[in-house]
């Protein structure tokens, strides 16, 4: 099964959150907790959809081996 439409959203979201780890690591500054608030409610689901993308790119890496 080959959806692309998640493939490329959870790339999207995955490297946003990259992004804002890199925006962290070189300037001290959280983009997400800037724009909605230091671990609020909404924040808290953005921080957990990008580990869920991440996980889910996982699956890149058999569908790759396998010749998909």
């Amino acid at each position: 099964m080959n959806n692309k439409a998640l493939d490329y959203t959870a790339l999207t979201i995955a490297i946003i959150g990259a992004v804002n780890w890199g925006l962290i690591g070189f300037f001290r500054f959280n983009l997400v907790s800037f724009l909605f608030g230091d671990m609020s409610w909404i924040s808290r689901i953005i921080y957990g959809l990008v580990g869920l993308c991440g996980l889910y790119l996982l699956t890149f890496y058999g569908r790759q081996s396998s010749g998909e």
